[in-house]
């Protein structure tokens, strides 16, 4: 009979055997990643991020898992529940700690039930409900999933839904000059001012992999990222030996846009790709420059999906203004349950009536295309 294991360290599980689930090789999920943020310093408990790994196991055989976490807070999270923690509070409840399936720190949509097969996905969801009780956990969440794992999710889960802008190749365009004739005369004159900007402002832009980004590119893309949480007062989770892990373990996932002048590395943004996607995720500069942040984060992303033949982009969370640079709406799942029934019940009604106004938000949105009516 299967059994369900729970892992307080990634490094518990062999790596090969973790990632012989991991579906389409997807970085965020893959062990090095995941294990990554563990042993280099990513992870604090005060954050709200203590690994409680799920694993179905059949003797030595792993049959499913998911990367999980128990948490005394929703730091981190982008799947915002305060309101949700607020209500319990007023009823004397714990909301926390709770139990999240996901990535930390990590908005981008993917696996979060890794498995041989369907069967298993359900069987590890219902053995990790039965736990989360015993284990002091009052509910158990699953953020940012993929459409292959939706079905895993019965009728007795609350749905959530929420909007990111993502970036889709139209296999027509070749090259980023295509790209660009695809958008209307507004946008497109818009788009080639800012990247003039940046040129005529003695920017250079270069692409690295892993391992050409190893050492000092991505020791200053750190001191970038690390400068751009100062500047909002807020804490800087990933660290630089991550980073640098991030370029011996994963250097084909690897894309760094670094930003140069008179020889000097002035901004960067640090993105990990999969066979298809590319995923906009850390940024930061020491000088500012008009048009540099949309150059770097989204115009580079653009040219390098079409020039590798990736099918999309997504940037990170949150963002209209990425509308005008061709990123458009997309629609984002997550799943809940709550240990509580008569919580559960009564937010199915608020769940309901959220995904209705985040469908009306997307429709609107949608209306304000970039791209020329065909």
């Amino acid at each position: 009979m299967p059994e369900l294991r729970l892992h307080r360290r990634l490094d518990e599980i062999p790596a090969s055997t973790w990632d012989a689930l991991n579906r389409g090789g997807h970085p965020f999920t893959s062990h090095a990643f995941l294990a990554g943020l563990e042993a280099h310093g990513c992870l604090d408990p005060e954050y709200g991020w203590t690994p409680l790994h799920a694993a179905l196991w059949e003797g030595d055989a792993l049959l499913a898992a998911a990367p999980a976490y128990a948490k005394g807070n929703s730091h981190g999270e982008f799947v915002f529940d305060h309101a949700w923690a607020n209500a319990y509070a007023q009823y004397g409840l714990d909301y926390y700690p709770k139990w999240l399936i996901g990535v930390p720190y990590s908005p981008v949509t993917g696996p979060r039930l890794l498995s041989v097969d369907d069967g298993s996905k359900r069987t590890l969801l219902e053995a990790m409900r039965e736990a989360a009780p015993a284990l002091g956990l009052h509910s158990l969440h699953s953020n940012f999933l993929d459409a292959a794992d939706l079905d895993a999710f019965d009728a007795s889960w609350l749905a959530r839904e929420d909007v990111q802008f993502h970036w889709t190749r139209d296999p027509s365009w070749r090259t980023f000059d295509d790209f660009l004739g695809a958008l209307d005369h507004k946008r497109r004159k818009n788009l080639k001012a800012d990247r003039r900007k940046v040129c005529e402002a003695g920017v250079r832009l270069r692409v690295l992999d892993g391992r050409a980004a190893r050492g000092e590119p991505m020791a200053a893309m750190h001191r970038f990222y690390v400068q751009t949480f100062a500047e909002k007062w807020n804490h800087a989770a990933m660290t630089e030996a991550f980073f640098q892990h991030l370029c011996e373990a994963l250097p084909d996932a690897v894309v760094l846009i670094l930003a140069e002048r008179e020889g000097e590395a002035i901004a960067g943004a640090l993105c990990l790709r999969s066979d298809d996607t590319l995923y906009g995720r850390y940024w930061g500069a020491m000088v500012d420059v008009p048009g540099l942040h949309f150059e770097a984060c989204y115009h580079q992303g653009i040219a390098y999906c079409i020039e590798h033949g990736l099918d999309r982009f997504e940037p990170g969370a949150q963002g209209e203004h990425k509308i005008a640079r061709g990123f458009l709406p997309t629609r984002t799942r997550s799943r809940h349950w709550l240990a509580e029934p008569r919580f559960h019940d009564a937010l199915k009604r608020w769940c309901a009536a959220e995904r209705e106004a985040t469908r009306r938000y997307r429709e609107s949105l949608a209306a304000h295309s970039p791209f020329r009516s065909p």
